[in-house]
């Protein structure tokens, strides 16, 4: 009686080969390497708002935590809009559970100055040392 006929027959012209391909892992890394590069930046996230202009590059952080001052002096954390006691509440919850590397401040260009220090300084408050203000580059 004859055995399974693709095994024996494998088995008999040549050995099993079970070396890793390393071209097809370095393929896949890379692949993976470039999605992840174009999808990063996107995922920045928040609310939309005119960022004020300056000519310093933007400081890159892997995780951050993004606020979004609006222009009425409403305040976002992502694309969620809090009121000034919920928004405290969240980021404190936020800074002891995410554990983000950095906060990155999305301050409308219209929005009050004062609004914009009173979000860093519950930022700081939070225990969040690195707070970043994110801005647009200026056009020469």
């Amino acid at each position: 009686m004859g055995r399974l006929g693709g095994l024996s027959r494998r088995r008999r012209g040549r050995p099993l080969n079970a070396e890793v391909n390393i071209i097809n892992l370095v393929d896949v890394m890379l692949v993976l390497l470039i999605i992840f590069m174009v999808t990063a930046p996107i995922l920045q996230g928040g609310i939309k708002v005119d960022l004020p202009k300056v000519t310093t590059p933007p400081v890159a952080l892997a995780s951050p935590l993004v606020i979004t001052v609006e222009k009425g002096g409403q305040v976002a954390i992502g694309e969620t809009r809090y009121s000034s006691s919920q928004f405290q509440i969240r980021l404190g919850i936020l800074a002891q559970t995410k554990h983000p590397d950095g906060v990155i401040v999305k301050g409308d260009a219209a929005a009050p100055y004062g609004d914009v220090l009173r979000v860093l300084d519950l930022v700081r408050r939070a225990g969040l040392d690195k707070a970043n203000l994110a801005t647009q580059p200026a056009t020469p």
